[in-house]
């Protein structure tokens, strides 16, 4: 009992921390911003043109000649031969050895260029993906944005039915007991009030699902309260524009990075598969060493003495060598030609992916375009349609005012209104939306066109 009174008070405790706490507002400006932010898709795309950049750097520096240097000393005690007096006897003798060694590729069947050329490649590709993401997180931000004010609208809607409603059947109610109308009419409207607050209450789950999603893209905290400050959108922000199919291809040929990316994707196996053909080709290498050595029993061969430690390091014991090596592949257990194979493979599959990607832009406008025309068409009806149904409507207030019409006329005329007035707003917002997919669709889409919605 204890324990269930102590779970309690802390449910009480926080509920009433979450309601005291402040609603944080966050407009379509710092949403953008704050998915670009969180976003992970996003932040990997970064790192991997970080990598990129690495590996584009390391092929860099594969031009360059390497460095080595060695030093090695050792300690030998006991029986050795003496050189001076050409005896064996017991002493101890140091020995110091250094050297430094260098080398460069002068030619590898022009592998080098090409990694340096497939690195360069990569880094962009990187990039490209990288905008395209960011434009993909852009698009979805406003598009629900979108969703979350087409709901508030909807809900808007809703509301003003369910006061008009009450406010009916508070008049119905009056006439009722004055003996005007007939009780059935107070029933009837009793339920068309029940029917718009059921409607509210959807209306309402719908805009909170919306803000839900909203706020799981922007990867916020989902237990705080936040109000979505959206731009509004009216009848004078609509202008329907004219689109040439043929000429929105070219654009997103030219402008889409997923394209271009795909585009530098097959230029990379290209370098890939001359990679793999330089395997073929001799190497030539050119090295260069120099190394000298100390040791304490060495001595000067004409007067028997012991040589000091400068006139052998730095003179007596300098050695420096030089040469060129080439290696020539003639057979390893035909590596090279599977190797070829592979990438002549990876080569076509690209070319595949590439000539799909092209098509699949294609299909992608060819539907947004024809879903453009057709909300377009939407506009022009559902404004009709809205006019006429609250013409209809007012209409019929007049004649249920004065008795010449039933309630269950001037309900549907009402529920007209109201479905004429949610298709409206619907078709406004769905026309809106269907110009930042086009801008998506043809690589188009930025921060400062998703804001002008």
């Amino acid at each position: 009992m204890k324990r269930i009174f102590l779970t309690t008070l802390l449910i009480l405790l926080t509920s009433g921390s979450l309601s005291a706490q402040q609603v944080q507002t966050i407009t379509l400006e710092e949403a953008i911003d704050i998915a670009l932010d969180n976003n992970l898709q996003v932040q990997l795309s970064k790192s991997d043109i970080a990598r990129r950049e690495n590996e584009y750097r390391q092929r860099r520096a594969d031009f360059l000649p390497n460095l080595n240097a060695n030093v090695s000393g050792n300690r030998t005690i006991g029986r050795q031969f003496d050189p001076a007096t050409v005896t064996f006897d017991d002493f101890t003798t140091n020995n110091l050895n250094t050297s430094l060694s260098s080398s460069v590729v002068l030619f590898n069947g022009f592998r080098n260029i090409n990694q340096l050329r497939s690195a360069d490649l990569a880094v962009q590709s990187a990039e490209e993906i990288y905008k395209r993401t960011r434009e993909g997180i852009i698009f979805e931000t406003a598009s629900l944005f979108l969703s979350v004010l087409l709901n508030q609208e909807l809900l808007d809607i809703d509301l003003e039915n369910l006061e008009a409603s009450r406010k009916q059947l508070e008049q119905v109610t009056a006439q009722v007991e004055v003996g005007m109308r007939p009780i059935v009419d107070q029933f009837n409207q009793e339920s068309v009030v029940a029917n718009a607050e059921l409607r509210v209450i959807r209306s309402e789950n719908s805009l909170n699902l919306s803000k839900l999603r909203l706020t799981r893209l922007l990867q916020i905290d989902p237990l705080l309260e936040y109000d979505f400050m959206t731009p509004g959108i009216s009848d004078e922000d609509i202008s329907v524009k004219e689109y040439d199919l043929r000429e929105m291809v070219m654009v997103a040929l030219a402008n889409r990075r997923d394209v271009r990316a795909s585009e530098l994707n097959l230029q990379r196996t290209r370098y890939a598969l001359s990679i793999s053909q330089g395997a073929r080709l001799p190497e030539v290498t050119f090295s260069g060493s120099l190394s000298s050595a100390f040791r304490d029993q060495q001595r000067d061969p004409l007067t028997g003495d012991k040589l000091p430690f400068s006139d052998q390091f730095f003179d007596a014991n300098i050695t420096r060598g030089f040469g060129f090596n080439m290696r020539v592949p003639i057979f390893n257990r035909w590596q090279t030609n599977t190797q070829v194979q592979q990438r002549q493979i990876d080569y076509r599959d690209a070319e595949l992916r590439f000539e799909d990607l092209r098509l699949e832009v294609f299909l992608e406008l060819r539907q947004a375009y024809n879903d453009y025309l057709a909300y377009s068409k939407e506009l022009e009806v559902t404004q009709k349609a809205l006019i006429a149904a609250e013409k209809a409507y007012e209409t019929e207030q007049e004649r249920y005012n004065v008795g010449s019409a039933t309630l269950i006329e001037l309900t549907n005329a009402n529920n007209e209104f109201v479905r004429a007035s949610s298709n409206r707003v619907q078709a406004i917002y769905q026309f809106v939306f269907q110009e930042r997919v086009l801008d998506y669709f043809l690589g188009l889409i930025s921060e400062e066109i998703a804001l002008g919605i």
